[in-house]
């Protein structure tokens, strides 16, 4: 068959092969059998190293945020393609003055989810406020972190609230193909690069005090019903998941077909909540760990 696949080809990406294609310029890394085996990038970068470089991905942010006090956050996901109101109305602009059919449809729907930056920034911004009232008031242990995937839309307008407020907040970026960059409002000492999907997901999950699922792709599922699996499974401690945009939620997945089939139970749907307004979705987050008005 012309498009048959190759039984023994390789199915994850080489970490080798993503960091010689990042360097777009400049001397390729050279084997050196007298350099200090830690200090030797090819040896590291090895099939059969692979294991250390997951304890050193593991390693790296847990020290970073540790040396910073960042020990509790709250997880934003959603969409990557999401972008301001202002930047989506310009694009549905030079769409209809295209003319292109498919690029105005495109806009229009750009344009229709823009609320949702604009409310993860609000949210960001809020949780922010706090955690500078808890630093005026002497507790430290009470301050919560914004901590997104790094990237742009959504991940960015979080990013972007705490930052508004002179917040440090967190970016855990991931090496792909396309080599998605991590947006401008990510703490530069808290913005992180993995090349392991597992490790980047297993950071979120270690400091997460809540999570909310902005509207979002195949990235924002995997990582929402990942979160739900561990708390279904008590595997991790209950936290509060928002599934943020009530329409697009109930639209995208029919959970009460899982309740009537008796994949779920019907107490797995307590494990979460639909809200609109980032306001509630906050005082939400309080309420579940009974935060102080600070």
């Amino acid at each position: 068959m012309e498009n048959a696949q190759h039984l023994s080809e390789r199915r994850l990406a080489d970490a080798w092969a993503e960091l010689q294609a990042q360097a777009n310029s400049g001397t390729a890394l050279q084997t050196d059998a007298y350099r200090l085996a830690f200090a030797d990038p090819e040896f590291l970068l090895r099939r059969e190293t692979r294991g250390i470089r997951f304890q050193l991905e593991m390693l790296k942010p847990d020290l970073a945020q540790q040396d910073l006090g960042i020990e509790n956050t709250i997880v934003v996901f959603g969409s990557a393609r999401f972008r301001e109101t202002s930047e989506a109305q310009a694009q549905l602009d030079q769409a209809e003055a295209s003319g292109d059919a498919q690029a105005i449809a495109r806009a229009k729907a750009l344009l229709r989810n823009a609320p949702y930056y604009d409310q993860a920034r609000e949210f960001a911004r809020a949780v922010a406020r706090y955690s500078a009232r808890c630093e005026k008031a002497g507790t430290l242990q009470d301050r919560l972190f914004i901590c997104t995937g790094g990237g742009p839309g959504i991940m960015e307008a979080a990013n972007r609230g705490a930052h508004d407020e002179g917040a440090l907040n967190v970016g855990l970026n991931i090496a792909l193909p396309h080599e998605q960059s991590a947006n401008p409002y990510i703490s530069p000492e808290l913005s992180f690069k993995f090349h392991y999907f597992a490790l980047r997901k297993m950071h979120f999950m270690m400091r997460a005090k809540a999570l909310v699922a902005f509207p979002g792709g195949f990235g924002t599922l995997d990582e929402l019903f990942e979160v739900i699996t561990l708390v279904q499974c008590k595997k991790a401690k209950p936290v509060p998941i928002v599934l943020f945009g009530t329409d697009y939620w109930k639209r995208l997945i029919n959970l009460d077909v899982m309740v009537e089939e008796g994949t779920i139970s019907v107490e797995d749907l307590k494990l979460f909540v639909f809200l609109d307004d980032p306001q509630l979705a906050w005082e939400h987050i309080m309420k579940f760990y009974d935060l102080p008005q600070v």
